[in-house]
């Protein structure tokens, strides 16, 4: 059984905006990147072009954009366990407009399992969620550009010129490409904070079937 409900409808939806928000408030306070609409736009988006590229169908695509969409709320709550939270208050949301508990549970599955201290890519919505999430770096995420010294998440998303993430042309690899600017910061320390996600990216494409490559300055690091 399928629904109505459509990502234009999530999109639309005034109270899904008010904690998109909000939440994106609740992190700026505490010094984070943005996480607000840019963010969630580019996510979804990059979920659309895993899942269809790996030649999913429309619904199962429309389910990753809408899991992408609202996968961050529950920083309204807590950064901490906030994608246990966001997925709980997805629930009630999805469920207040009548999606399917099949449908719920894709996209609640997607949304609590995206953060990568406890993330598991049990689907392949949660694993095109996961990778697109955390291949979302780039200079226009930061907030405070006087911190960058001191910071080193912003120095290094700062120093992030151009990432950008696409198939090879036989649809056997995602590949990451990131263009930094040494001047900012290395790439030794793009990998000093992500090592963890990039891990977690390479787990999730090969549950795809794929394998995740990143060039960086045009050389092949992984």
């Amino acid at each position: 059984m399928s629904s109505n409900v459509t990502y234009k409808i999530i999109r639309q939806n005034p109270d899904i905006h008010t904690y998109i928000k909000n939440a994106d408030a609740a992190v700026a306070v505490q010094g984070y990147t943005e996480h607000s609409f840019t963010h969630v736009e580019k996510v979804a988006g990059t979920v659309k072009m895993i899942l269809e590229g790996l030649g999913c169908d429309e619904r199962k695509v429309e389910l990753g954009m809408i899991a992408a969409y609202m996968h961050d709320i529950g920083n309204v709550i807590n950064r901490i366990d906030h994608a246990q939270s966001g997925a709980v208050m997805a629930f009630r949301l999805l469920d207040n407009l009548n999606m399917p508990a099949e449908e719920i549970c894709d996209i609640i599955s997607a949304i609590g399992n995206h953060d990568e201290g406890t993330a598991q890519p049990l689907n392949a919505i949660t694993a095109a969620l996961i990778i697109a999430d955390k291949t979302d770096v780039r200079r226009s995420r930061v907030r405070n550009i006087n911190a960058l010294a001191n910071d080193i998440h912003d120095r290094v998303n700062f120093a992030v010129e151009r990432s950008e993430l696409a198939f090879n042309e036989d649809k056997t690899e995602l590949i990451l490409e990131l263009t930094i600017d040494n001047r900012i910061s290395s790439v030794m320390e793009y990998f000093e904070i992500f090592m963890n996600r990039m891990i977690l990216c390479k787990k999730s494409a090969e549950f795809l079937g794929v394998r995740f490559r990143i060039r960086a300055n045009g050389s092949d690091l992984v």
